[in-house]
């Protein structure tokens, strides 16, 4: 946060971040809101199409750790 400089413009970048926080937090419910819309059938597979194969926990728990892996490294938690 820069300390030197006029309050002013550190007050048009807080209430910027917080609209934009807004904005995100009513598009997420809105998003929710149309996901409980959705007809119930929405989730079973169409007549005749292929079963889903077996769930790979080893696999889905690689994948896991790598994104988590890649997050941190994101947030530069590792230096």
């Amino acid at each position: 946060m820069i300390v030197c400089g006029d309050g002013m413009e550190n007050k048009k970048k807080a209430v910027a971040a917080a609209a934009a926080v807004i904005e995100y937090i009513a598009a997420e419910e809105a998003a929710a809101g149309m996901a409980s819309m959705a007809p119930s059938g929405v989730g079973m597979p169409a007549p005749g199409a292929a079963a889903p194969g077996p769930v790979k926990l080893w696999g889905m728990s690689g994948r896991q750790a790598q994104m988590q892996m890649r997050s941190l490294m994101q947030m530069r938690t590792f230096r």
